[in-house]
């Protein structure tokens, strides 16, 4: 198989992820996701403060989610511009506020929008380190990898759905 074609395959697999981690709240049903439309324009802001204690985990988790979207951009867009690696996590992320805020199931928030571009932006950079250490098995590496972690996520995600049933 082409290693660009099993790149697109998990990226797939990890925006389906995450998209039911973020959109979706890990839920099983439509039930379980919240009503909620607020929005916050003032960067770490809302999410910093809980029960008057500064509280970085949501920050450093929304981080963390997106560093693997900015490595399959640097795999994916291998030889293009910054920005254009850049643009796709960040209109993603925006997309994702977007939507929460519009069909009320989440808070939009601009601290995720930030956060969730800066973990792209550690993603491309790490992506750029591995091609300088790995040279051409980059891609190899990186897509056996990416496919450990894909067959454990689903299989995580199918228990999870069997013991909810």
């Amino acid at each position: 198989m082409n290693s660009k074609k099993l790149t697109r395959g998990l990226l797939i697999v990890y925006l389906a992820a995450l998209i039911w981690i973020i959109i979706f709240k890990m839920q099983l049903s439509f039930q379980g996701l919240p009503h909620l439309r607020n929005i916050n324009l003032i960067p770490f802001a809302e999410s910093m403060v809980t029960n008057g204690k500064t509280n970085y985990s949501e920050i450093i988790n929304n981080v963390a989610a997106f560093i693997p979207f900015g490595i399959f951009m640097g795999m994916l867009l291998q030889g293009q511009a910054f920005f254009k690696k850049v643009a796709p996590v960040f209109l993603t992320s925006l997309a994702f506020e977007v939507i929460q805020f519009v069909f009320s199931i989440g808070a939009s928030d601009i601290t995720d929008l930030l956060a969730n571009t800066f973990g792209g932006l550690i993603g491309i950079g790490f992506f750029f380190l591995l091609e300088k250490v790995f040279k051409r098995n980059t891609l190899k590496i990186l897509n056996l990898i990416c496919l450990a972690g894909g067959i454990i996520l689903v299989l995580f995600i199918g228990l999870l759905v069997l013991v909810n049933l």
